[in-house]
């Protein structure tokens, strides 16, 4: 069960990935923009309440950057353990 949470959690930061990727080029339609859509309907709920809370740096948002270091530290590492590559 643990294999799968870490799993989970690291398909998820995948997505936060590629959320932040997209963001830095413009996406018009196609499969790309439907990608796009996705990953944002998938991380908003989290990173959204997340960027009211911490204040942007003029124009960089931290808010997927700390969502990335407590996904990865705290919950992959401190809480599930996954261990490796996965």
């Amino acid at each position: 069960m643990r294999e799968i949470l870490c799993w989970l959690v690291f398909a998820y930061i995948i997505a936060i990935v590629l959320r932040m990727v997209f963001s830095w080029f413009p996406v018009s339609d196609g499969i790309v923009a439907d990608l796009d859509r996705f990953l944002r309907r998938v991380t908003e709920p989290v990173l959204g309440p997340l960027r009211r809370t911490i204040p942007p740096l003029g124009a960089l948002d931290l808010s997927p950057i700390i969502l990335l270091l407590f996904l990865q530290i705290v919950v992959m590492q401190i809480i599930l353990g996954c261990s490796g590559p996965l």
